[in-house]
């Protein structure tokens, strides 16, 4: 069949529509308005309610069944997964558990998996420590000195600051499960927080601890530097309520 600008143009569109339908069904799906072990809508009715075509519920379909989702059962339909069938480091359904009810305890678990990796990464950079890392990670600790009285550009800057450690101690594996979790629970103003000068400080006093430990060669130290600084940071800004997002 020849490519015509009119095929073209649906061919191009198709994968937008059947993302946007698997983010709304995958939300719908993680924060139980379709709970587990009931079956979604028919095929007709979801083409109805988001107005596509049954190629792209279809489409859509498959991507829900390869996060683990649903599953496809003769004479049910398509069926709701229990929870613990579902790939919970998709960054959709990580985004959709922050969303819920109960999206405090993900958050809280995500600070205890970062202190936890976050804290032998420091130990494994102070092993490493290499001329050419001391004198990157100082430069940065100077860079976060001069932002301690702006916050915004102070947390920009602690990003790199930890991902220049996580780099530095080489465990690619764990820095790329931080990295696929926390970058989804930055956009959640309950994990981010209230930025404000004294919460800042007390950051950088922190982050002071860590350096001093890693420049000293001090395995024990950054870890347990490090760890502190994650769970007392989190425990500062942590909300007695999930902020819906």
């Amino acid at each position: 069949m020849a490519v015509t600008p009119q095929t073209s143009s649906r061919v191009a569109r198709r994968p937008r529509l059947s993302a946007a339908v698997v983010e709304d069904l995958v939300n719908a799906i993680v924060t139980e308005i379709h709970p587990a072990g009931s079956a979604l809508p028919p095929e007709n009715v979801l083409c109805d309610i988001y107005g596509v075509s049954r190629t792209v519920v279809r489409e859509a379909t498959t991507a829900l069944t390869e996060k683990g989702l649903v599953v496809s059962q003769q004479g049910r339909g398509t069926i709701i997964q229990d929870p613990s069938s579902w790939n919970l480091l998709d960054p959709m359904i990580l985004s959709a558990l922050f969303r819920r009810e109960d999206g405090l305890s993900y958050l809280d678990n995500l600070s205890e998996i970062r202190a936890s990796l976050e804290g032998e990464m420091a130990a494994k950079a102070a092993r490493k420590l290499t001329p050419e890392a001391a004198e990157e990670l100082t430069r940065q600790m100077q860079k976060l000195e001069s932002l301690i009285t702006t916050p915004a550009g102070y947390v920009h800057e602690d990003v790199a600051f930890h991902d220049i450690i996580m780099s530095l101690s080489g465990d690619r594996l764990s820095k790329a499960i931080i990295d696929s979790i926390q970058s989804k629970a930055v956009k959640t103003h309950s994990y981010s927080g209230k930025l404000n000068v004294e919460h800042i400080r007390a950051t950088h006093e922190a982050h002071v601890r860590v350096y001093d430990a890693i420049m000293a060669r001090d395995p024990e130290g950054a870890a347990r530097a490090m760890r502190d600084h994650i769970e007392g940071s989190w425990k500062k800004r942590r909300p007695a309520k999930l902020h819906q997002v």
